[in-house]
């Protein structure tokens, strides 16, 4: 096959490493020896460089990444099958740019080292750097995390950093009584924060919610918020872990309280969002940075049935409960089970779910 020369450029090499010829004007378009005849290219005027097919990229299982946190657990069961060794683990890291490849032909790699290897086709054309754009957690609180607010992209890049932190919180599970705080109270001012800080009186001042399973809340960058314990939490973020503390109930960890106001809103959009049904699947949330859609499937589902609107698009697949299959031409069928995760490159070719009962999935996918 050849590339049209309005495709192609000539700059004294092939990219891609094929070598060609290229036939004079008097020469038929047929195979030749090989070898590249600059003589030609000269009598020719072409400008040509040769590059191959991309190939489309297979989709991965990612391992997972245990962060200690003190307000943490010793054993994640029935979650992970994972006992802490020393601090408790209160995170578990689904995305992170360190997590490793478990299968297929990039197994081995980081994940950040895939990106810089496949760019566009793992990520889609939307996305540049060699940063994952989501950062997907899952928190399990047995005591209150700190008081915090994250910066927005302004902000954050302000200080030298690449971007901010807008997340979203879905329940897995919750414990009755379970709560969360996003934002302050109507009326509360800047000098009120302050003072409380210093009394060891925030929690007074947030507004606290009511955490069920299945419940999903968006906290948008400058959203004043804590979570209690009770709860277990899909978080689906920008990928970033910058986070200013407030206040953080006497434990000895560093404060943030001048950045933090610097950071914070009095208003935001932030609270719980109601789901949608649309078609095959359920909508969580459709934000700016990511959309969050949850799937309850049986036996053989086609990559078709599961398109995004936009086929440029990654997506992450998490397993709420259940055991699949992920299935296609050119690549090892691979295994997903509950609190997995799978990656589908933008570039993916067509692929098969197999549920072996009832999957419940959740589906995440960055946005601009």
């Amino acid at each position: 096959m050849f590339h049209s020369a309005g495709q192609l450029k000539w700059n004294g090499t092939s990219d891609s490493g094929i070598a060609c010829t290229i036939p004079s004007k008097s020469q038929p378009l047929a195979d030749r020896s090989g070898e590249i005849d600059t003589k030609l290219i000269e009598e020719n005027h072409l400008g040509i460089v040769l590059s191959k097919p991309a190939r489309p990229l297979e989709p991965f299982r990612l391992s997972p990444e245990f962060r200690n946190r003190v307000w943490g657990f010793e054993d994640l069961t029935p979650w992970f099958n994972v006992r802490a060794e020393g601090d408790p683990i209160g995170e578990v890291w689904l995305t992170a740019d360190t997590c490793v490849v478990e299968t297929g032909a990039n197994a081995g790699k980081q994940l950040q080292q895939v990106i810089q290897e496949f760019g566009p086709e793992l990520l889609g054309p939307k996305f540049q750097g060699t940063s994952f754009p989501l950062l997907v957690k899952v928190l399990f609180p047995r005591e209150k995390l700190s008081v915090q607010v994250h910066p927005d992209d302004k902000l954050a890049q302000q200080y030298g950093l690449p971007r901010g932190k807008t997340e979203c919180w879905y329940a897995l599970g919750a414990e009755p009584g379970a709560t969360v705080a996003v934002g302050f109270k109507p009326g509360v001012t800047e000098d009120q924060v302050r003072q409380a800080i210093e009394d060891a009186t925030l929690e007074n001042l947030l507004e606290y919610l009511p955490f069920s399973k299945g419940e999903m809340i968006f906290v948008d960058a400058g959203t004043v918020h804590a979570i209690g314990p009770g709860s277990v939490i899909l978080e689906t973020q920008q990928n970033s872990d910058v986070t200013y503390r407030l206040y953080d109930y006497g434990r000895p960890r560093e404060l943030h309280v001048d950045r933090s106001l610097e950071a914070m809103r009095a208003s935001t959009r932030a609270g719980k969002v109601p789901a949608r049904v649309e078609g095959n699947h359920i909508t969580l949330i459709d934000e700016h940075y990511f959309r969050v859609d949850s799937f309850q499937l049986h036996g053989v589902v086609s990559s078709q049935e599961l398109a995004v609107s936009d086929p440029n698009e990654v997506q992450i697949f998490f397993v709420v409960d259940g055991d699949a299959k992920i299935a296609g031409d050119g690549f090892e069928t691979f295994s997903l089970s509950r609190c997995q995760v799978a990656v589908i490159p933008a570039s993916c070719g067509p692929w098969d779910l197999h549920c072996d009962r009832s999957v419940e999935i959740v589906r995440m996918v960055p946005k601009g």
